[in-house]
Formats: structure tokens, C-alpha cells, sequence
């Protein structure tokens, strides 16, 4: 293991050891019988540790256990869930340095950004526990005398889990704190590119519900491949599967769930673009694209591909963008003078050369060139440099999601060819329009505005807050999670009616002679 940076210690704070079971119903690891993962660091190419990757009869045990415990959980008060939840967010500020680690190295993000996503868990902690006392329904007044209608929520069962290397903790949080107010228990299937995160998250809950005699069973891990997955998608025990990653993937979790009608929560692809008009100040433009560009080293659902300008700031804005690429700092992403670390892996090095290729090939021109770093600091091969690249929206390329750091530019001259080009993709999650316009912001705002989940002004597409609900439309699949009601896709709708009178009266005015 590295000691890179304290890598190591914060390893050891976590539990993480140099072989690990890859599958737990809590506090009790199963036998590793499994396949052995490794995972190796995109920052140094040095192996962190491995793990042993569940088994189909391992998934039997832990599904068994999930519904073991979904019969005590369900009928603990929600408050009391919640508080559980509050208890989960104190711990992980505990470990908030120690994990923010983790992430970084193994997934390649910044630190900080690695310290952002544990915070985004400890908000929706926040969030979780306000919300154990807010589950509400509704209250109606009946047509028939002496009645009384209402609505109320009941936990579904099951939540699977399937969350993206990309944010390794945060969107497994989201679900998970949700869901667990709401009376669920939860089954974690993490990317097999960043596993111990996973390990890492549980060892941190089971300090809380070991305290709270939770039962087993009510946060459960399972590790492998796409195959651990189509266990989990095809299994009617589990009501609901929420699922992050590629579109691609989705449609193939969104068939197999429909196909045994359960519910499919899918956050995928995105292809985000920041308009940026005439009326934009451009400190604020230039900051919000270049962040939203190059963050996560292009590898966000939410990063920024696409710059539509207004052709009266085209030259002005490339030009100012271009002079801050070559001001950027790629390297070690623990080291906080950094600012874009690597790829996940040398795949996704591939499709980033891919990428710049077939900007060539279809008529695109590069502005800034990019390619694979080399040298001592570079040695896993997975440092690239971020590219600009002129192109029109209708190229191929540009329509497809690259998760690396190639921005593409165009122009326009009017707002609704501007919002025409930012929608014209199949995929609809964020967006943004740079204007200090009134009327051009209420425009993209709009019913005729942006199709996309996320729609902002003078900020740019990159990043959620934990309290608005978080998704996208069109193939990026139209799920929410985090704040807002996005608690009601965890639990079923029940409507009631009450009748408190002596008589029974029956619709349409029939009678019986009893």
C-alpha cells in the first residue's frame, strides 16, 4: 500500500486491509469464496487492496437477511430511524479526512472534492433525520357521511443499490439515508472499480448500528461485476432498484425491472451545456465552464461538454478560456496544489484518445490539444490534459457522452437557436445559461426553456445541493433523489377510508334487504 499523502493511515482508521470480504449484511462479513477484485489506484498505479467479489449463493443470504430485518426495521417509529441516521451523520464526521482520502485515491477526484462528497453524505444525513418527521400524506373529505379519506406511506421492502465509481459514497448516501427513514433496508452493489469505498462506508455504519442494536440485514453490501447487478435487477424481492451509471446500462436495468414490474430509479448520462449570452458577465462564465469542464477530470454526470456563445463573446470567451487551460495543474489529486487529477483507468484513457480522434474525423477542429501525460508523477498512465475543441452540435462525437475532460464550443446568435442546440441531445440533466438578463434567464427557465432535471442561472451545470431533488429527463432517465419528495419513490402509496357512522351506504344508491 502507498503512503502517499497519509493514504495509508487513513486506510487503517477505515479497516480497510490488504485482502477484504466484499460482502456483508452488516456487521457479519461472509466467507470469501468469491473471485478476488484488486483495485488499484488511477493517482500512482499502486495496488490498494483486494477483495472477494460475492458469490450467487452469498447474494441468497444477503437478500434472506434484507428481509429478515425489513420486518423489525419497518416497525421501529420513523423519529427513532432517524435518529439512528443523525448518529450515522456525527460518525462520518469523524471520519471525514480519513474517508475524503479514500475517495480521492481511489477514485482519482481532488481531495476537496474527496472532503465534498463526504459532506454531501453528511448533509443528507442532516436532510434524512428533519425529514423522519415529515412523512406525511393527506387528509380528504369523503362524498359519503359519516367517512373520513386519507392518504399515508408504507416502506416498500428491499432497495437495491447500484452506484458509479465517479461519486463512490455520496450517491449510495443518498439512497440509502432516504430510505432507511422511510423504513427500508438496503442491499449496495459499488462500482467494481472502486470497491473498498464500499467497505469503508460500512465499517463506519456498523460503529452506529452496532450501538443501536439495529438488526443485520438492514444495510447490506454486495461486490462483483455486472453479473452481482442482474441478480439484483431481476429479483422481485426487491421493489425498487436505483441505478447510476451509463445510459446504456440503464435501459438495461430499466428493461429487466419493467419486465417483473418493479420500480427502476435511474440517474444516467449526461451532456450538460452552459449558454452563454451577451449579457454574461464573463468572470462568472469563465469560472462556472472551467470548473464544469475540467472537475472530476470530465467525469461527472454533471460535467460540463458543451459552451454555446453568443457569437458577439465567441473569440473572447475562447480566447480567455484557452489562456486558463494552460494555467491548470494536473497531478497527484491528494496534493491540494493540484487541480484536475487522472481517469479512472487506462479504458477510460482510451476513449478520451478515441474521443479526440473522431473530433478530426467528423470535421471538428482541437483548440487545445490534449494527450496522456508521461513522467514519475504520471506513472499509471491515466493523466491526461483537457481539451477545447470547436464543433457543431450534430457531429456524432458531440451527441455521445465522453466521461473525460473535452469540451466543445459553438456559437449562436439568437437565445432560441441557443436553447434549441442546448436541448438537442438525447440526454436532458443539467444546464446553465450565463445572462444578467432578466428576461433571458426566465426564458431558459421556461415551459419553452431547458428540457434538462437542472436548470441554472449564473452557476454552472456541476454539482447538486442535497436539499433539491437530483436528476435528469429524456435517456437520462428521469429519476430523482436527495431532497424534495424525492422520499416518495422509497416507500408505496396507500389510500384509506374510515367509516365511523352506523350505516353502510353503497355507491350509485344500491340497496340490500337485510
Amino acid at each position: 500500500m502507498s503512503n502517499n499523502f497519509g493514504i495509508q493511515e487513513a486506510l487503517k482508521q477505515l479497516g480497510i486491509k490488504e485482502i477484504n470480504s466484499g460482502t456483508s449484511t452488516g456487521s457479519k462479513w461472509l466467507s470469501n469464496d468469491g473471485e478476488v477484485i484488486s483495485s488499484y489506484s488511477p493517482v500512482d498505479g499502486q495496488l490498494i487492496g483486494k477483495i472477494h467479489a460475492t458469490t450467487a449463493s452469498q447474494y441468497e443470504q444477503i437478500v434472506q437477511s434484507s428481509a429478515d430485518a425489513f420486518k423489525t426495521w419497518r416497525l421501529m417509529p420513523a423519529p427513532k430511524r432517524g435518529e439512528i441516521v443523525r448518529q450515522i451523520g456525527e460518525e462520518l464526521r469523524k471520519y471525514k479526512e480519513s474517508l475524503g482520502k479514500l475517495v480521492s485515491y481511489e477514485m482519482g477526484k481532488s481531495y476537496q472534492e474527496g472532503l465534498g462528497e463526504v459532506q454531501e453524505m453528511i448533509d443528507i444525513c442532516d436532510f434524512a433525520v428533519g425529514l423522519s418527521r415529515q412523512l406525511h400524506g393527506l387528509t380528504m373529505h369523503s362524498e359519503r357521511p359519516n367517512h373520513r379519506m386519507y392518504e399515508q406511506y408504507h416502506p416498500l421492502g428491499i432497495v437495491g443499490i447500484i452506484s458509479a465509481f465517479n461519486f463512490p459514497v455520496a450517491v449510495w448516501s443518498w439512497n440509502a439515508m432516504l430510505a432507511w427513514v422511510c423504513g427500508d433496508v438496503c442491499i449496495w452493489k459499488a462500482s467494481e472499480k472502486t470497491p473498498l469505498c464500499s467497505i469503508a462506508c460500512q465499517n463506519i455504519i456498523n460503529n452506529v448500528f452496532s450501538k443501536n442494536n439495529v438488526p443485520e440485514g438492514v444495510s447490506c453490501i454486495v461486490n462483483g461485476d455486472y453479473k452481482i447487478g442482474e441478480l439484483m435487477t431481476s429479483d422481485k424481492r426487491v421493489p425498487l432498484v436505483s441505478a447510476t451509471g451509463s445510459i446504456r446500462m440503464g435501459k438495461k436495468v430499466g428493461a429487466a425491472v419493467g419486465a417483473r414490474l418493479g420500480r427502476a430509479l435511474l440517474e444516467l448520462g449526461g451532456n450538460n451545456a452552459i449558454i452563454i449570452s451577451e449579457n454574461a458577465d464573463l468572470n462568472v462564465a469563465i469560472t462556472g465552464a472551467l470548473f464544469g469542464a475540467v472537475g472530476t477530470c470530465g467525469q461527472r454526470c454533471t460535467s460540463t461538454r458543451r459552451l454555446i456563445i453568443h457569437e458577439s463573446k465567441y473569440e473572447e470567451v475562447k480566447n480567455k478560456l484557452a489562456s486558463a487551460y494552460k494555467q491548470l495543474r494536473i497531478g497527484n489529486p491528494l496534493d491540494e496544489n493540484n487541480h484536475v487529477g487522472p481517469l479512472i483507468d487506462k479504458d477510460a484513457v482510451a476513449m478520451y484518445l478515441n474521443a479526440i480522434e473522431e473530433i478530426g474525423k467528423q470535421g471538428g477542429k482541437v483548440l487545445v490539444e490534449g494527450g496522456v501525460l508521461t513522467g514519475e508523477e504520471y506513472e499509471s498512465g491515466c493523466y491526461v490534459k483537457p481539451v477545447i475543441a470547436e464543433a457543431s452540435n450534430d457531429l456524432q462525437i458531440v451527441q455521445e457522452e465522453t466521461f473525460a475532460p473535452i469540451l466543445y464550443i459553438m456559437k449562436y446568435k439568437e437565445l432560441d437557436e441557443a436553447v434549441a442546440i442546448q436541448n438537442g441531445v438525447v440526454q436532458g440533466l443539467s444546464s446553465a445559461i450565463m445572462t444578467t438578463n432578466m428576461r433571458e434567464a426566465e426564458n431558459f427557465l421556461s415551459h419553452a426553456g431547458s428540457d434538462c432535471g437542472i436548470a441554472n442561472v449564473n452557476i454552472g451545470t456541476s454539482g447538486a445541493e442535497i436539499g433539491g431533488a437530483f436528476g435528469g429527463e429524456k435517456e437520462t432517465g428521469g429519476g430523482r433523489e436527495s431532497g424534495s419528495d424525492a422520499w416518495k419513490v422509497y416507500m408505496r402509496r396507500q389510500t384509506n377510508t374510515i367509516n365511523y357512522g352506523k350505516d353502510l351506504p353503497l355507491a350509485q344508491g344500491i340497496k340490500f334487504d337485510l
